[in-house]
């Protein structure tokens, strides 16, 4: 049997500019190209039509594809990593493993129980840096310390990022290096009792273009001003080296986006306990909150009678996608003016979200909330008639999503908002005043 090296894929779809494929194909052995599919995360899914599941498959067939160009293919497994490393042990006689590093909390543990299993067989496994630019301590403030807010965090990264960081790793320059062999079909989406809805996903072309004038469409709900590169970035079918390089050349506002994905990938390295489901400022869990069932299954299914509300919920319910400002609105509209636990927000976006990522995810609903590092403060209370009338001031979003907006069986607002914000501030301030 021909010794083998192992590329194990997981966020890092592609084989282009890919860290731990360009270290495995410079290494001294043939590369096998491997993938999971995860059932320690697929049979917590609920959605049986999950379209993240088919998005990933529609990557892995067309990963095969080209492999195959090169005389080699994906080897493809279904199941927990575990039990999966141990059959892929015995078929193949591996000399080395290569990965790239994941930062979550179940990766972490299933990437430890992996390379212990590797270690009694005395196979190393290497992992990389390849999903952000800068993780773990690689930016620190003067004192060495984690930054918990993001502006002297974005400075600190701009200062210390240099070509060296953005360039792409040549990965092309070594394809010859695939290991040449007929590999066992790719299990079936049914096989793992999952189904297609066959619609189109976001196009992973970089568009040059729409980031030149992103500074200047981004909040409007009605354009499409966004790149929609979120769902690319969570599955590494784009690389964020060349992402960052076209943001630096193009748009700063741009630039500072990404800048806050690193930023909340290096909270929860240094923060680890809102891995736990804790607030960032321990004071925010002492919140009293109303969690009204009802008025929570209101929000999920958009009929608030807020209408710029509805129709975010509403565009991600149907798409698994949600523009960023409205994402800000209606999880302040749930923290805030329903004073319902921003942690089943969170919980429900994970679910519903393409793009969903825990350190993006979380982050995002602390701020809204108050209770993240460099949140929005908590007497801060979006308005959201005030951010329709700003953001979608002809309703062409709203009235997209929600035709009957102006009729009578639109729901009339279960909340006030004056009173609603009222009740939030003194909630809120009872909790983080108490000693």
């Amino acid at each position: 049997m021909e010794k083998i090296s192992i590329c194990w894929l997981r966020r890092d779809l592609r084989l282009h500019d890919q860290a731990a494929l360009y270290h495995a194909l410079r290494g001294t052995y043939p590369v096998l190209v491997f993938f999971i599919f995860d059932r320690e995360i697929l049979d917590d899914l609920e959605d049986r039509r999950d379209r993240r599941v088919e998005f990933i498959y529609e990557q892995i067939l067309s990963l095969d594809k080209k492999l195959q160009k090169h005389k080699s293919g994906l080897l493809v497994k279904y199941g927990s990593a575990l039990p999966v490393w141990k059959e892929v042990l015995k078929e193949y006689d591996i000399a080395e493993v290569y990965t790239n590093n994941d930062y979550e909390q179940y990766a972490l543990e299933r990437d430890k129980a992996v390379a212990d299993l590797l270690a009694t067989k005395q196979i190393p496994l290497h992992s990389f840096k390849d999903q952000v630019i800068f993780e773990k301590d690689e930016v620190l403030s003067k004192a060495g310390k984690p930054y918990s807010v993001f502006t002297p965090y974005s400075k600190a990264w701009k200062t210390k990022v240099n070509d060296f960081y953005v360039k792409s790793y040549p990965t092309e320059k070594y394809f010859k290096n695939f290991f040449k062999a007929k590999l066992p079909a790719i299990p079936s989406l049914q096989e793992m009792n999952f189904e297609a809805v066959g619609e189109p996903f976001p196009s992973s072309e970089i568009n040059e273009e729409l980031i030149k004038d992103y500074d200047k469409t981004r909040d409007f709900p009605n354009l499409e001003g966004t790149s929609r590169m979120s769902i690319h970035l969570r599955f590494g079918t784009v690389s964020i080296r060349e992402l960052v390089r076209v943001a630096q050349k193009l748009n700063a506002t741009y630039l500072n986006e990404l800048m806050w994905r690193d930023f909340y990938f290096q909270v929860l390295y240094h923060f680890p306990h809102i891995n736990s489901g804790h607030a960032f400022r321990p004071e925010y869990d002492r919140i009293q909150w109303r969690n009204d069932e009802k008025d929570f299954e209101a929000w999920c299914e958009g009929q608030t009678g807020y209408p710029i509300v509805d129709a975010g919920m509403r565009q991600m319910n149907a798409t698994g996608f949600m523009h960023n400002r409205v994402r800000m609105i209606t999880a302040s509209f749930l923290a805030k003016h329903l004073l319902i636990d921003w942690r089943w927000g969170e919980a429900y976006f994970a679910k519903k979200l393409l793009d969903y990522d825990f350190s993006a995810n979380n982050g995002g609903w602390q701020w809204a909330a108050g209770s993240g590092c460099d949140a929005s403060p908590y007497f801060r209370v979006f308005n959201p008639a005030l951010q329709a009338k700003k953001f979608d001031a002809k309703q062409e979003y709203v009235r997209h999503w929600i035709p009957e907006v102006s009729e009578a069986h639109y729901p009339d607002p279960i909340v006030e908002h004056e009173t609603a914000r009222e009740r939030a501030i003194t909630t809120y301030r009872k909790a983080v005043k108490k000693k």
